[in-house]
């Protein structure tokens, strides 16, 4: 059940590089930290509101959704300003400019935020919901996997039964001739930057209830590890980077529990490795052919 859990929360975040990767071929290193900023604005806007000190459902969806239009808005800023007047450039100029964006938040996060760890507020009431043996599930555990899968499945329902999933669907396949049809490219690249960090903001707060502890520097790793997670499903493909961040949350969680918790970490770029010799398309991917 841990495991599950927090392969819901990878796979959330993995969406998001999986789609902008989908649409513009770019692998947005600073994805990590918008997660980062959905679980700091998670913590203020719980302050804010009044709900920090009264557990309960309504208080949970407020903070969701304050941390999800949040870094819906820096999201937006971030490929207008970073990665639009670059759309035309060498391929390695916007990776470029994405790690750069990477550092850049983590020292703003530092700066605004401040370096010392918060906690996270009680937004659930944690109590066990079932006990069996030596099975032990909480409420906690079921909100996170409830609302991992819920925010999944909508992604999923807007992408393939709504227009703008269809035209995201259509600039991924080809561009310039879904622009040549009426789509509008740039609205459709920077709605999809906006519905990624939706979900790494929602990500974000999720992990608040089940890892209280939070800092401007947390989204390095989850950052790489939901990376290796959308390469492990197929970079590209929104299904596996669903699967491919509930693999490796369970995977890391029994490496942990009856390995060593020393190689929990290091489970993900060994996978990542592994992936990479054996089947670089990942578990869903298809190989392409590409025009020279």
């Amino acid at each position: 059940m841990n495991g599950v859990a927090w392969g819901g929360i990878y796979a959330l975040i993995a969406l998001g590089y999986t789609m902008v990767y989908g649409v513009l071929k770019l692998i947005n290193f600073a994805h990590g930290e918008v997660y980062m900023v959905g679980a700091m604005t998670g913590y203020y806007a719980a302050h804010w509101l009044g709900v920090a000190g009264a557990p309960s459902l309504t208080g949970l969806v407020l903070t969701l959704g304050a941390s999800m239009i949040a870094c819906a808005l820096l999201a937006a800023l971030i490929e207008r300003v970073a990665y639009r007047p670059l759309r035309s450039a060498p391929r390695l100029a916007p990776l470029i400019t994405a790690i750069g964006v990477s550092l850049l938040l983590q020292n703003l996060g530092q700066i605004v935020f401040g370096a010392d760890p918060k906690f996270f507020p009680t937004l659930i009431e944690s109590r066990n919901v079932f006990e069996m043996g030596g099975l032990s599930v909480s409420n906690v555990q079921l909100t996170v996997l409830g609302t991992a899968l819920a925010l999944m499945a909508g992604l999923e329902l807007v992408v393939m039964r709504t227009r703008f999933g269809r035209a995201i669907r259509a600039v991924s396949f080809d561009a310039p001739a879904a622009a040549l049809m009426g789509v509008p490219v740039d609205r459709v690249i920077l709605g999809t930057f906006v519905v990624g960090a939706m979900l790494a903001a929602a990500a974000g707060v999720l992990v608040g209830l089940t890892n209280p502890k939070i800092e401007p520097l947390m989204g390095v790793l989850p950052g790489l590890k939901a990376f290796v997670a959308a390469v492990l499903g197929g970079i590209g493909n929104i299904p596996g980077a669903m699967v491919g961040g509930i693999l490796l949350g369970v995977i890391e969680t029994l490496v942990s529990g009856y390995l060593s918790s020393t190689y929990r970490d290091a489970i993900a770029f060994v996978l990542l490795i592994v992936i990479l010799l054996y089947r670089p398309t990942g578990l869903f991917g298809v190989s392409q052919t590409e025009k020279v």
